[in-house]
């Protein structure tokens, strides 16, 4: 389509006809700005997505972040802790990256940082007291 365009560029060019000329230089961006923009038609289709705002323990703003990417997370936390009972936040993340760098559509070490504090802050997970670095538990809410 770009070729064709582009050879009625050029004929309308000879012609001296600059409106029509004009014309076809705006076909052509618009038809390579369609070519080279999957990621605009990409982000449009996350805007229909639900999303959740994410909480902080300390009160701060949280963001709002994408369910299911959401989801993936918080489970992974929540089977992790589960199955080691405790576990320090270094390892936690080792194993996201290890688990779900593949498979998951975002970035791995930002949302287990973001779905770790939102944990915290609903009370599913606590910290547990004076471990350095600090190690994570599931409370008895979850």
């Amino acid at each position: 389509m770009f070729a064709i365009l582009w050879d009625q560029f050029l004929i309308e060019i000879e012609a001296k006809d600059i409106s029509k000329a004009f014309f076809f230089i705006i076909a052509v961006v618009l038809s390579i700005f369609k070519l080279a923009n999957p990621i605009g038609i990409k982000k449009q289709s996350y805007m229909n997505e639900e999303k959740i705002l994410t909480l902080h323990p300390q009160g701060k703003t949280g963001v709002n972040i994408l369910k299911r990417r959401y989801d993936v997370i918080r489970n992974f936390i929540v089977e992790t802790l589960i199955e080691h009972n405790e576990i320090s936040f270094k390892a936690l993340t080792e194993l996201a990256f290890a688990r779900l760098s593949d498979s998951f559509d975002g970035s791995v070490g930002w949302y287990i940082v973001t779905v770790k504090l939102d944990l915290e802050a609903r009370g599913i997970i606590r910290r547990v007291p004076n471990t350095s670095p600090h190690r994570l538990r599931l409370t008895n809410k979850s």
